[in-house]
């Protein structure tokens, strides 16, 4: 389904991008995972040919995604609130993006179905502009329009960002159904390990623009894996905090005994 090649993006000094092969199957659920810099979001926009690669290529059924826009008819993204047409109200966006596809209004209505406990009553029927939606809805909004043409590929950028308990848990139920009963390959990113571990049997894990690990998640088995990896951070950073802190205090109290010292020499 999807081929990295050699694929880098820099901005600046900072490589953001450093992947040299990796394959993404017809059918894979995969989450993609690592703290905030670590490249999640450049690459989606790279494989989406909404970046321009440094060097090396993404291909998507064959298709170079720089060279033609073939792939777009079986895509669907949301990476964030950009992608909605705001002076729109859902139902006219909805059918917007139904039209791009060749759908008709009745089967936009009767795509819009599943949703339904999603939406959760706050999406459809308020009279009111996108822009007016709280971020949570505007993520609804955005995640459903990326689904709405039964795409073969979905690629979601932190789809649990602003949702309460309910909604993630209704997304993730739609998520795995979906893959299952479409075949179709979809990736998303998130800062949840718990929720990418729920969803996805396969995970990859970035640092600094590289995929460092492909982890196969059988029932929940890389969850144990990814804590050691994200606690072993957290701790080296309090050893960092804590030798900053004690050179801080060591500078003080020097100074200090310093400062005695001489008021004692004056007297």
């Amino acid at each position: 389904m999807i081929r990295i090649n050699n694929l880098q993006k820099n901005f600046g000094t900072k490589k953001a991008v450093d992947i040299e092969n990796y394959t993404i199957g017809q059918g894979d659920m995969l989450g993609l995972v690592g703290n905030n810099g670590a490249g999640k979001t450049t690459l989606f926009r790279l494989i989406l040919d909404l970046l321009q690669a440094d060097r090396g290529y993404v291909t998507i059924n064959d298709i170079d995604v720089s060279k033609s826009e073939d792939w777009k008819n079986f895509t669907g993204a949301f990476i964030d609130d950009g992608f909605l047409i705001d002076y729109l109200t859902p139902e006219e966006y909805f059918y917007f993006i139904g039209k791009m596809y060749g759908l008709k209004k009745e089967e936009v209505d009767e795509r819009l179905l599943p949703f339904e406990r999603f939406m959760n009553g706050e999406v459809m029927g308020q009279k009111k502009f996108i822009r007016n939606y709280s971020a949570g809805n505007k993520q609804k909004i955005g995640i459903i329009s990326a689904m709405l043409h039964h795409p073969q590929l979905l690629i979601l950028d932190e789809p649990f960002n602003f949702l309460d308990p309910s909604s993630q848990s209704v997304i993730k139920h739609l998520l795995k159904r979906y893959n299952e009963e479409h075949g179709a390959t979809v990736i998303i990113s998130s800062h949840n390990l718990n929720h990418t571990v729920d969803v996805c049997p396969r995970i990859a894990l970035l640092e600094n623009g590289v995929i460092i690990r492909d982890i196969r998640n059988e029932n929940n088995s890389a969850k144990q894996e990814l804590e050691a990896y994200f606690n072993v951070g957290v701790e080296e950073e309090a050893v960092v905090e804590e030798t900053v802190v004690e050179a801080a205090v060591e500078e003080i109290t020097e100074k200090e005994d310093k400062t005695v010292e001489e008021k004692n020499s004056e007297a």
